[in-house]
């Protein structure tokens, strides 16, 4: 006579959710979201066009991902703070100057409080680890796919600030 054994074994994870304070708590309310993607960050200040918004601190070495934004040709960092939450437009409000690690008003208008902080990734990022469809409801101003500055026209380009290191592989790649 045979006798089986079974036996089972059950896994229990707990996921605990800490809720950090806000790193720019007088600058920034983040709106979080349970939809993918669809958290953003709105200004708490008025300010005008070319200010200063904030220094970029408390950062990290990264690789290329997702999250990351692009300092140079070959480095990345994490931001580590609620300006992770300032997402893509093609019509931006601020300016991510990763030369200077600094964040400033869009040099062409005025921020008001309330308006949704958003910058235009291609200004720092020259390939994407994660391209997308834009929808930044910037009408015939929207680009569409944001795959990066690689792949963008020059004279596209041309109409945002963008960073010293993208600027650097556009003269390479345009051989200026």
């Amino acid at each position: 006579m045979s006798t089986t054994t079974t036996t089972t074994t059950t896994t229990t994870t707990t996921t605990t959710t800490t809720n950090k304070p806000p790193s720019h708590p007088t600058l920034i309310q983040v709106h979080r979201s349970p939809i993918p993607f669809a958290s953003g960050a709105y200004s708490l200040v008025s300010l005008p066009a070319g200010s200063l918004f904030c220094p970029i601190t408390g950062t990290t070495p990264s690789r290329k991902a997702y999250t990351s934004v692009q300092t140079g040709r070959d480095t990345h960092i994490e931001l580590n703070s609620d300006l992770v939450y300032c997402n893509h437009s093609c019509a931006p409000t601020l300016d991510f100057d990763m030369a200077r690690m600094e964040v400033r008003v869009v040099a062409d208008r005025d921020l008001k409080a309330g308006d949704p902080l958003t910058f235009f990734y291609p200004s720092s990022e020259w390939e994407m680890d994660q391209p997308f469809q834009c929808t930044c409801g910037a009408g015939e101003k929207c680009r569409g796919v944001i795959d990066g500055a690689k792949k963008m026209e020059v004279a596209v380009l041309r109409e945002y600030w963008l960073n010293p290191h993208i600027e650097e592989m556009v003269r390479e790649r345009e051989g200026v």
